[in-house]
């Protein structure tokens, strides 16, 4: 057997992972044709099929599950050579890519990368807004701002702060349906769901409020999404202080109600601490969002 292309190997690793062709290009950076050979060629090379082609969706048949066991070592070597040499390039100029959930990507950093752009304007400031966990280990980010303390094993969290989500509608809305008065009336207040409702309703019924995954009838996988339907005044949702804050027209319903505690974590890999451009823009996040 002739020797393996890199490429190849890559391809179907991030195929794998990922899912489906066109979401393993966007994180490769390559159009789906191109990657749907460089799989088709890794198949050809080992005389094997990696994928069975259902429709539109790819499987792994049980020969691609297995080589996947140790092409994902190797893929884990790859992505700490990468994470190395970021870490170790002095240069203040270059790209940082910081990972947000929407809401803090559209409503909080504007304002912090304006500074970071003031400080440093040879640094290229990406912005991933995504409410997933972006995967440092492969460098979909180089520095996280999330919500849960970082549990994987390379990772450094710096916990920043706490703060707190109450509930909130808009002025228009309050006008048409008055005030709740307790925790029980939100729920036949046209509350809008967010991402998985069965967990959200969960979460919902442990601080007193009596609702069911089906009892949502706007829902989006989008906070941002839900936010302009709040301000729409279209239901009634949690957002986070800050943001509320920022928003004119939405009032705070039940502020004798606890707030739910949201904690503030900057995440980033180990290995790109003694980067002179990632320490800066952490400390300018940190210092920031501690201000905030």
């Amino acid at each position: 057997m002739k020797s393996m292309d890199w490429n190849h190997i890559r391809a179907f690793h991030a195929t794998a992972a990922a899912g489906s062709l066109s979401a393993a290009a966007r994180q490769l950076g390559l159009t789906q044709p191109t990657l749907s050979r460089q799989v088709l060629a890794l198949e050809a090379d080992l005389g094997v099929s990696l994928f069975e082609r259902l429709g539109r969706k790819l499987v792994l048949t049980q020969t691609g599950a297995e080589l996947l066991d140790h092409i994902r070592i190797m893929g884990d070597a790859a992505d700490s050579v990468a994470l190395a040499a970021g870490g170790r390039v002095q240069d203040i100029g270059g790209r940082v890519c910081i990972s947000a959930t929407d809401t803090f990507a559209a409503h909080i950093l504007p304002e912090i990368v304006g500074r970071i752009r003031a400080e440093a304007p040879q640094i290229t400031i990406v912005i991933v807004a995504a409410n997933a966990l972006s995967n440092l280990h492969r460098r979909e980010a180089d520095i996280a701002i999330r919500h849960v303390r970082p549990d994987r094993s390379g990772l450094i969290g710096q916990h920043i702060r706490d703060t707190e989500a109450c509930f909130y509608a808009s002025e228009d809305w309050v006008a048409r349906n008055g005030l709740p008065a307790g925790p029980a009336d939100l729920a036949k207040a046209g509350l809008i769901g967010f991402d998985d409702t069965a967990r959200l309703a969960a979460c919902l019924r442990e601080v007193g409020i009596p609702i069911e995954a089906a009892d949502f009838r706007l829902v989006s996988d989008s906070a941002v999404v839900v936010w302009e339907m709040v301000k729409r005044g279209m239901g009634v949702a949690a957002m986070l202080r800050e943001v509320a804050e920022r928003t004119p027209g939405v009032i705070k319903l039940l502020p004798e109600m606890t707030p739910v505690p949201v904690p503030i974590w900057l995440v980033t890999h180990q290995e790109l601490q003694s980067s002179p451009r990632i320490r800066m823009v952490q400390t300018i996040l940190a210092e920031e969002l501690a201000r905030m």
